[in-house]
């Protein structure tokens, strides 16, 4: 683990605060992780408060994306530190541990996003007599535990990055047969609306997209070793992650969302009536 902190470090030196160096010099992840955080956090606290709304409102499927999106302010929070002037040594690792909790947490809560949708589907019987609040509070609470655990086992232990790598990977499968199960069973049932089935199907295909897209840069990274073009990505889609995830905020909305999948299933339909040859 001490690996992945003088890593991190030394990218926050010769990205974050390069520009300090020349007053003509701009920095791309500087000016990107600034446009990020003036965005993402008031959009992030606006989506918390509605979500717990809904919640109140007996709604428990929204809980994991609440507190999918509290680790995301808390890695805005981080993102400030980081293109704050003049902050060093013990501050900066500690906002680095923070930062790296809060992502692990992140992948934790879309794994747990991905399989409730399966079990909703999947196991209907099975999952209402499960559905409350108190277990999700639980699961909650086991999700933030654990990144303090393996900070705490990697504080007296050195961790490699490989390792690191490998438990970034492990949703993965997790992830793809949510997904494919979630898919096989809407296939087979008939009690669930179109647009129902449409957001469920939406909802688990952009968690995959985000951890896919935003989350292998940085596991190639650490299994393969320095590639500066590589680097550079690895340290903007960390960034992006949080952002990425307010479009879960919009699936877990009915309204605009069902016209936009309906539409696009619409096309689709069309497009094959039309390639089909008629008889």
């Amino acid at each position: 683990m001490e690996d992945y902190y003088i890593t991190s470090s030394s990218q926050d030196q010769s990205y974050g605060y390069s520009s300090t160096t020349s007053n003509y010099h701009i920095d791309p992840v500087r000016v990107v992780t600034c446009i990020i955080v003036a965005v993402g956090l008031p959009l992030t606290l606006v989506a918390i408060y509605a979500l717990y709304s809904m919640v109140r409102r007996d709604h428990v499927a929204p809980i994991y994306v609440i507190n999918l999106l509290i680790t995301d302010v808390l890695q805005f929070c981080c993102m400030i530190v980081w293109v704050a002037p003049n902050i060093r040594g013990q501050i900066s690792d500690i906002f680095l541990c923070i930062h790296f909790s809060a992502l692990m947490a992140s992948i934790c809560f879309m794994v747990c996003i991905a399989l409730e949708r399966y079990f909703v589907i999947a196991h209907p019987l099975w999952y209402r007599f499960r559905r409350t609040i108190k277990t999700s509070v639980v699961v909650c609470v086991l999700v933030w535990v654990l990144p303090l655990l393996f900070l705490l086992i990697s504080w007296f232990y050195s961790v490699n990055l490989h390792i690191l790598a490998v438990l970034l990977l492990l949703p993965f499968p997790l992830l793809i047969f949510s997904l494919v199960g979630t898919l096989k069973a809407l296939s087979a049932s008939i009690s669930v609306p179109s647009d129902e089935k449409r957001r469920i199907v939406g909802i688990l295909v952009l968690v995959l997209l985000i951890y896919t897209l935003l989350f292998l840069p940085t596991i190639i990274l650490l299994l393969g070793g320095y590639y500066r073009t590589l680097e550079l990505l690895y340290l903007i889609f960390i960034r992006l992650s949080p952002l990425a995830d307010l479009f879960l905020y919009v699936f877990m909305r009915k309204g605009t969302i069902d016209k936009l999948l309906a539409s696009v299933c619409c096309c689709r339909m069309n497009s094959n009536d039309i390639s089909s040859p008629s008889v």
